[in-house]
């Protein structure tokens, strides 16, 4: 409790706006799944591990409190499910739509380097198959 009573009031004030994202999250996760079991078969492309990117270990450190760990359990779970989702989202950028933007993008996916320019309508036509065979089962 000395934690709650040390704490800075709009901390506690805010918190319960971070734990709604809980269930925006929760449904998010649900569509990924989805996605993955309807989606990628069809298009046979490969599917990806969750487990590979949800971690949810570090509430077993023991010097944390209660409220740390749940903490630690939120952010393993929502900041994991982003990076999952947004690897989905990689995979299926790069299946379809393999084109780098016109303009710079802050920070894009680890897939984007390899994918054509912009303006290249020649690689477009000519590498697209190869762009989607990097993500299908082979």
């Amino acid at each position: 409790m000395r934690y709650l009573f040390n704490a800075n009031p709009l901390i506690i004030i805010t918190a319960p706006i971070i734990y709604s994202l809980i269930v925006p999250l929760l449904l998010l996760d649900l569509f990924a799944f989805l996605y993955q079991a309807v989606c990628l078969p069809v298009y046979k492309v490969q599917k990806i591990k969750r487990s590979d990117y949800i971690v949810i270990d570090r509430h077993k450190l023991g010097y944390l409190n209660i409220f740390e760990k749940i903490n630690c359990i939120y952010c393993g779970y929502a900041n994991g499910l982003l990076s999952y989702v947004g690897e989905l989202a990689s995979m299926t950028e790069q299946f379809w739509c393999p084109v780098k933007h016109a303009r710079k993008v802050k920070n894009p996916h680890d897939r984007y380097w390899d994918f054509i320019d912009y303006s290249d309508a020649d690689a477009y036509i000519g590498n697209l198959k190869e762009q989607q065979n990097k993500v299908k089962k082979l």
